[in-house]
């Protein structure tokens, strides 16, 4: 999904994730309530507003891919093709997600290690509450846009928010009860496709 971003926009990107990928070395060696944004900066080698430049709080340095989310779940609706829906086109994403084992699909070997660290942490617990709201509030904004206001936008967006925030849960938490990665991405594909089975029963032609 990268390639399809502008150069200056990539850049941000390596940017970002270089800090958020310093913090997070921190908080796995030392937790994520006993690290500083200025000791932060400090191992990052930049200035402590341009970490807040970029994450406001510093749940978000732990919890960075969420913007990536937002980013790259709004693009896969807005570039569905024709006739598809926006369920679809979701459910094209998070398999996507799967099939490179990419952090936010929940089924790469060591993610359960990081929803440890989330898990001891009531700060970071709370945000991932948010972050569901907030997905959910981008994508009303998205789909009032791509297909019309009204009340099935915001419906249609909180199923979708919702489907997003459960489906790699279910394999975080096969990983964390020690199931093995190659056996946990193959049923995920399953668990993908019965989730947005139910949401093409009532929402599929959404969009299309």
């Amino acid at each position: 999904m990268d390639q399809r971003l502008g150069l200056r926009e990539r850049k941000k990107r390596e940017s970002r994730r270089r800090i958020a990928d310093v913090a997070s070395g921190l908080f796995i060696e030392r937790g994520f309530d006993n690290v500083t944004i200025a000791e932060v900066a400090e191992a990052a080698n930049v200035a402590r507003m341009t970490v807040f430049n970029y994450f406001p709080r510093k749940e978000d340095l732990f919890l960075d891919r969420h913007a990536d989310l937002i980013d790259d779940l709004s693009r896969a609706i807005r570039d569905r093709t024709a006739g598809e829906s926006v369920v679809a086109a979701v459910r094209r994403y998070l398999h996507e997600l799967l099939a490179t084992q990419h952090p936010l699909s929940g089924a790469r070997d060591g993610t359960e290690y990081f929803y440890r660290i989330v898990e001891a942490s009531p700060a970071l617990v709370r945000r991932t509450l948010e972050h569901t709201r907030e997905l959910a509030e981008a994508l009303t904004e998205l789909l009032e846009s791509e297909v019309e206001p009204g009340v099935q936008a915001a419906v249609v967006a909180n199923l979708l928010a919702t489907a997003v925030t459960i489906v790699p849960r279910v394999a975080v938490d096969k990983l964390i009860a020690g199931r093995p990665g190659d056996q946990v991405r193959r049923e995920q594909v399953a668990v993908i496709d019965q989730t947005f089975d139910l949401l093409e029963d009532g929402a599929g032609r959404y969009g299309s």
